[in-house]
């Protein structure tokens, strides 16, 4: 297994991000790659486990469902060994047996995998997001994608994949790859659903997704954008088009601030804050975009990654001060959870680290509760009536504070998916698998088990794509033998 003493002859490196100062100009990707030989060392640094636990995908504790290790089965240890022997075609065609966008969640998982890594016990574990990154990109510039995505032969059965986020990719992927003829439907004008106009530009550049759905077009995946169902195609249609439907809507649906004052101008949910910022990025380019929030006090309410990228965009469109607002107590700096769990502990986000280092250093008022909006008489927001809780969630007496705000984020997580589209399709219970009431309509993603990681979704929408492939493939029809 690569080099057993790696991890002892060299550091952890990752790739490093541009200068706080230089990259808060722009929308450019922030990381810079290693070179081969670099990355191939960090590649070495993977050990030989007895039981590598990279790949446990294992949920912790009671912190809100805290993922430890990879939960989609990726076969870690053994790209780690196939890049440290350079033998890239190999490590690729074991990146790809599992995991069929890893040019995504090798750029925006938050790598639950290394944390706990058994590297990870005494050091600073194994730079596996980093390694993967760079075998995919290896791969598209080799032109070894597509042939991954090439079925041996075609079965004739047609499936429909509604929503083109990851889930609907990897569903639509999978099918294909087992024979079957798959078109995705789109609501929006763009392919690419959270990995389009959820993340922005500077984590994932969009000409990436762009360059996915192309290789799936070359392998025979069809695409139908601008189309809601329901109100462009009917479930009629739909059932006398395909054999199966596959919804991957994601959870888009998201959890508000129940709070006097929430009706005024001026504030916002985060998805379509970054969409809109998108476009912007994407119609004006990344260092000639509009600066929309110059002078602006911006409030984002809420802890998670959207938060951040929340954070990131505002000082990006030129926000004169930007405050985080986090209901939780703070973290300490030392981990309090036993490996393998996910290390409970202070980390400094990307985003938080540019704001602290230009706009605010006291970004983030921790246990603090939104109770008002304030606003002028023309309706617009114009601060933020806050109290301090305490770790019971108790208000804290004669902890009121006032924020001045120009604009509110928030950015509080997700309540689930869009129950629209299940009524426009007639389906009425979800069950295990992402079976539903409808034995032709599936579910997948975090349309299934809601809010959660890309990779997540990944391995959800995998599933269940195979499942559709058992129902539509019978034993016999797959191992039948032609008796003389």
């Amino acid at each position: 297994m690569a080099d057993p003493f790696g991890f002892l002859k060299y550091e952890r490196v990752d790739n490093p991000y541009r200068k706080i100062t230089e990259r808060i100009k722009d929308f450019n990707y922030m990381a810079e790659p290693l070179a081969f030989d670099q990355r191939v060392e960090q590649a070495a640094r993977c050990m030989n486990c007895g039981v590598p636990y990279c790949h446990i995908g294992a949920l912790y504790g009671n912190k809100s469902k805290q993922m430890s290790g990879c939960p989609n089965d990726n076969l870690i240890p053994e790209w780690n060994d196939l890049l440290y022997r350079k033998e890239l075609h190999q490590a690729w065609l074991r990146l790809a047996k599992t995991n069929p966008i890893p040019e995504f969640t090798g750029k925006v998982c938050p790598a639950p995998c290394e944390v706990s890594c058994n590297e990870f016990l005494n050091g600073a574990g194994v730079t596996i997001k980093d390694n993967e990154d760079f075998i995919v990109e290896y791969a598209f510039a080799h032109g070894w994608v597509v042939p991954e995505g090439l079925p041996e032969q075609r079965t004739g059965k047609k499936i429909a994949v509604i929503g083109s986020g990851p889930a609907g990719i990897t569903a639509a992927w999978r099918l294909n790859q087992l024979g079957h003829e798959v078109t995705i439907f789109e609501k929006d004008e763009r392919l690419g659903g959270l990995l389009m106009y959820g993340i922005p530009n500077m984590k994932l550049e969009k000409w990436v997704v762009d360059r996915r759905f192309k290789v799936m077009s070359e392998v025979g995946i069809k695409f139908k954008v601008n189309t809601t169902i329901g109100e462009d195609i009917t479930k009629e249609q739909l059932d006398a088009d395909f054999d199966k439907v596959i919804v991957a809507t994601g959870a888009s649906v998201a959890r508000d601030v129940d709070v006097p004052g929430r009706d005024l101008k001026g504030i916002d949910f985060a998805l379509p804050f970054l969409s809109q910022t998108t476009k912007n990025v994407l119609k004006n380019g990344t260092t000639t975009f509009e600066k929309t929030l110059s002078n602006q006090q911006v409030i984002v309410i809420g802890s998670g990654d959207t938060a951040t990228d929340c954070i990131a965009t505002a000082i990006r469109l030129g926000a004169e001060n930007v405050t985080q607002f986090d209901y939780h107590t703070e973290k300490p700096t030392d981990r309090t959870t036993p490996w393998p769990e996910y290390p409970w502990q202070k980390q400094i986000s990307y985003g938080q680290a540019e704001a602290m280092d230009t706009v605010n250093q006291e970004l983030i008022p921790y246990q603090t509760q939104t109770v008002e909006f304030l606003g002028n008489s023309f309706g617009e927001v114009t601060g933020v009536r806050t109290v301090l809780i305490d770790a019971n969630k108790q208000v804290i007496s004669n902890s009121e504070k006032d924020y001045s705000a120009d604009l509110v984020l928030v950015a509080v997580g997700f309540t689930g998916l869009n129950t629209k589209i299940l009524n426009d399709l007639d389906i009425t219970r979800l069950n295990v698998m992402g079976t539903t009431n409808q034995e032709n309509y599936m579910v997948a993603g975090d349309a299934n088990t809601g809010a959660n990681l890309v990779i997540t979704a990944i391995h959800d929408a995998r599933l269940v794509a195979e499942l559709v492939d058992a129902k539509l493939q019978s034993f016999a029809d797959r191992f039948s033998v032609k008796v003389n």
